[in-house]
């Protein structure tokens, strides 16, 4: 597998394990495998508890991370129960159905080290996904310590838990369209439109799904941020303020300091996009991608495919089966929209996004602003233009384009003449230079952060001697 760094297998095991628990989605899985990867890389011995649900390439994970230890769990989680759109309801549901199974492969784990007279089979702790809100409950019972890892931004995050407070203080539920735009004060530079709750049946349940999720952490022995401190230092000083009794480490960007090849759950056609991109001029390419989850209808898909042709840029444009609303893939797309374009357009199922990003010939990146390919992005330097769908995403593309001033936050309706426009506005003109010299900034600052006597260099070390204090 491309990226593949098997070096961290020759450190000596230090006699601790830890065991890890991701939530079954890419953008949470992925981090908590760079993470697994690098205390593996420290000396710890690794063990990943996972469900079923969403896990049908667990081979790939075994083949990919032969020094882990991987166990699965039978979650219970019906085909119509993972579709539901309510998400409260759903993360609601499935913690619910995770309890007992949990508790159930936990305690044969740890019944198993307590035979084994290995010394690296004992777990000193349990580093779990901030979205399991049961698991601190269940590691007390065994006396186990519980990390907590955020795989999304602190600015994303905080937002998100201050729901109720911002009902108290009438910024929520929205009132009328007016007040969409009205400033978050309390999250400069937030507008009320920008922390939308998520949408929901009943209301109630979101509050009681973030409350859940605070009160884990407000018990946990310490968080883990995915961030830098450069990017988000207000951000984590709000954090520290909030989580006064809690050690914060903000040990990222997880994916720079990982030994660890990629975990996606989708095969990667790396040979055609690279290629692809070898061809291209540096700079010149749009690189589309919504992330592993999205889906959108066939008409915006129409508008976005003639906007990007119309902008007359090469692009590499991800679609995943499931993307498009009621189609395979791209069944939607015009006869013959492939052979107009001449080349100047490739369209792949899935990319090697990292790869992708850090490659000479791509100048943007067209993003559903996820905080990991928010990241990924900045780390490689290349401007955004941020198509958010869900709340966390809407903070990241706020931050993107008016704190950060490195992309474009596309509040339009997706029209195509408004897309071609855009695309032009970041890849040719002049406020699109100015963008890439900002975030070439942000650059430099991950590439210092991650040195010895960086920001995240000094929270990773004081991470590890946390650890083994337990």
């Amino acid at each position: 597998m491309e990226g593949r760094n098997d070096s961290c297998r020759m450190v000596p095991r230090n006699g601790r394990r830890v065991i890890l628990f991701p939530l079954p989605f890419q953008g949470h899985i992925n981090p908590m495998l760079h993470l697994a990867s690098i205390l593996y890389s420290k000396g710890f011995s690794v063990t990943i508890i996972h469900t079923d649900f969403n896990f049908s390439s667990t081979n790939y994970f075994s083949c990919n991370y032969p020094h882990f230890d991987f166990h699965s769990f039978p979650d219970g989680f019906s085909e119509t129960e993972a579709s539901v759109e309510d998400v409260a309801v759903f993360f609601t549901a499935i913690n619910g159905k995770c309890i007992m199974p949990f508790r159930d492969c936990l305690a044969e784990i740890l019944m198993k080290s307590k035979a084994d007279q290995n010394k690296d089979s004992s777990p000193c702790c349990l580093i779990t996904d901030a979205f399991w809100f049961f698991t601190h409950t269940v590691a007390a019972d065994f006396k186990l310590p519980t990390i907590v890892l955020q795989t999304c931004g602190v600015s994303g995050f905080l937002a998100f838990t201050a729901y109720p407070i911002l009902r108290e203080r009438a910024y929520l539920p929205v009132q009328d369209h007016q007040s969409l735009e009205t400033p978050v004060t309390e999250f400069p530079p937030l507008r009320v439109k920008d922390i939308q709750v998520l949408e929901t049946m009943d209301q109630e349940n979101v509050y009681r799904f973030v409350s859940a999720i605070d009160t884990q952490i407000m018990a946990s022995s310490g968080v883990i941020w995915n961030s830098y401190r450069d990017l988000e230092q207000a951000g984590l000083g709000l954090a520290h303020q909030k989580y006064l009794s809690i050690p914060i480490f903000p040990i990222g960007p997880l994916h720079k300091c990982s030994p660890a090849s990629s975990g996606s759950l989708s095969s990667q056609d790396y040979q055609r996009s690279i290629s692809w991109l070898d061809k291209q001029t540096p700079k010149s390419v749009v690189y589309i991608s919504f992330g592993s989850v999205i889906a959108i209808n066939k008409d915006d898909f129409l508008e976005i495919a003639w906007g990007v042709a119309n902008s007359r840029m090469p692009f590499l444009w991800v679609v995943r089966p499931g993307l498009v609303s009621g189609a395979e893939w791209v069944e939607p797309l015009p006869k013959g929209f492939l052979e107009m374009l001449d080349g100047r357009g490739c369209i792949v199922k899935w990319a090697p996004q990292q790869q992708v990003l850090a490659h000479p010939a791509v100048g943007g990146f067209w993003t559903h602003s996820g905080w990991n390919s928010t990241l990924e992005s900045i780390c490689e330097g290349v401007p955004m233009i941020c198509q958010p769908y869900l709340p966390d995403q809407m903070v990241n593309a706020r931050y993107v384009s008016h704190f950060w001033r490195v992309g474009l936050h596309s509040e339009w309706k997706l029209e195509r003449m408004e897309i071609e426009r855009t695309i032009r506005r970041v890849m040719v003109e002049a406020e699109g230079q100015e963008m890439r010299v900002r975030i070439m900034h942000l650059k430099e600052k991950v590439d210092f952060c991650l040195r010895k006597g960086g920001s995240s260099h000094q929270s990773l070390e004081r991470l590890i001697d946390h650890i083994l204090s337990f």
